[in-house]
């Protein structure tokens, strides 16, 4: 089940197909990785071609070990473990979401909630009032928009931005989505959105974990593993 929470409450209900469609969710353009420029600048601030770099030493080559010495070794540690449990697949978002994830105040400034990103090492929040209900998801690449951090005569505006409140650079209204949720169906509504996440809610919208795309790859690489199509 998922939900759409904004400022006014619970603006839908329902499966995961319409909530592309419902007006007041906009769909976030990812950002693109950097890309290393062909130039750098040199002390002047003039382009010049980059340094050539040492060659690296030649690394030697690890002694082979026999096929038959991994296998023993191997069977020995499975011994010493014992036999080994059945792996569970993964398919609900209880499996993967963080529990007491970090949530903001609509009313707290932009730069003392960049600073709290930037402490727990984080690139989204969900937003919850008083009363504990989801009303929306701030990201950090809202917080600063990089069209804003190149050129000197950007100060101003930024300063600007950096006075804001949470409430006025957060994604809202933002979908949420069940503890008993799909991860299929999650993992669509992550496509269609742009989003980084999902707040795990209720129908009362109050907050009960975050789970995001790199929750959802963490389950892929951990054991068990994650499993969609069983």
């Amino acid at each position: 089940m998922f939900f759409v929470f904004g400022p006014s409450g619970q603006v839908y209900r329902g499966g995961p197909g319409p909530i592309s469609q419902v007006a007041p969710v906009r769909r976030v353009q990812r950002p693109g990785g950097l890309r290393a420029s062909a130039a750098r600048l040199d002390g002047d601030g003039q382009g010049g071609a980059p340094a050539a770099l040492p060659p690296k030493p030649p690394v030697a080559a690890a002694p082979a070990v026999p096929l038959r010495v991994l296998d023993a070794v191997s069977a020995y540690v499975q011994t010493e473990l014992g036999p080994a449990e059945q792996r569970q697949p993964l398919t609900r978002v209880r499996d993967v979401m963080t529990e007491d994830a970090l949530s903001v105040a609509p009313d707290l400034p932009v730069h003392e909630a960049w600073q709290l990103f930037m402490r727990q090492r984080i690139g989204q929040a969900p937003v919850v009032n008083d009363q504990g209900v989801v009303v929306g998801l701030l990201l950090r690449a809202d917080m600063a928009p990089p069209e804003l951090l190149p050129g000197r005569e950007a100060v101003r505006e930024m300063i600007a931005l950096a006075r804001r409140t949470v409430a006025e650079a957060m994604v809202s209204p933002v979908p949420t989505v069940t503890a008993d949720g799909d991860l299929r169906r999650l993992a669509g509504v992550l496509m269609d959105t742009g989003l980084p996440g999902l707040p795990v809610t209720g129908e009362d919208g109050r907050l009960a974990g975050f789970v995001s795309r790199t929750d959802i790859l963490r389950a892929v690489a951990a054991d068990p593993p994650l499993d969609l199509w069983s």
